[in-house]
């Protein structure tokens, strides 16, 4: 949903609150967990390798457990309380004086010794219909951080936009890479 911006922490606490009691707007919940794309969405894997850190790997997963990859690439994420499964919350992105509010509910964590992620879905407001699954890895020689998602466009000038908001999304992910590298190295122990 497109709002004017600043929205103060009573109104997001009013969105969320409405949100929680939402349930998500596609049917294949889950579906990212095993890689299984569904038919219909726009498919989309990005992937970043960090080569020479495998220390780096315990700075990755409390910074993708508490949301540091979202504002680096201006993704403001309400409340920031760390990612809980079940858990709803808003993806706030701004553009100059409006700013989209985007519902999502964390569906599923992974929290394994050598693999930490976990997949958010779309709810009703938001303006995509899919799943996002962040996850990151440790191999012998560093990590690696991927996301992996499947949408399409949900409301009308979304649609009517495309392009665009097709451009926006690619971008936001990209930067949704750069930004948790470049939080876990510049936050790493000499």
């Amino acid at each position: 949903m497109l709002r004017s911006a600043p929205l103060s922490t009573g109104v997001l606490g009013q969105m969320l609150e409405r949100a929680r009691h939402q349930a998500p707007t596609y049917e294949e919940v889950g579906a990212t967990r095993h890689l299984e794309l569904p038919a219909g969405y726009r498919r989309d894997a990005h992937e970043q390798q960090v080569v020479g850190a495998p220390d780096g790997f315990p700075r990755a997963r409390e910074a993708l457990q508490h949301w540091r990859a979202h504002p680096g690439a201006g993704t403001r994420v309400f409340p920031t309380d760390p990612v809980t499964e079940g858990a709803t919350v808003l993806l706030l992105l701004r553009f100059g004086p409006l700013q989209i509010v985007a519902p999502c509910r964390i569906v599923y964590v992974i929290d394994e010794k050598d693999r930490f992620g976990f997949a958010y879905g779309t709810l009703p407001g938001h303006p995509e219909r899919g799943e996002e699954r962040f996850v990151i890895e440790r191999r012998n020689s560093g990590w690696d951080f991927r996301i992996t998602a499947f949408s399409r466009p949900d409301q009308f000038l979304v649609r009517l936009g495309s392009p665009v908001a097709r451009r926006i999304q690619l971008r936001v992910t990209r930067q949704y890479l750069r930004s948790l590298t470049r939080y876990v190295t510049e936050n790493s122990s000499p």
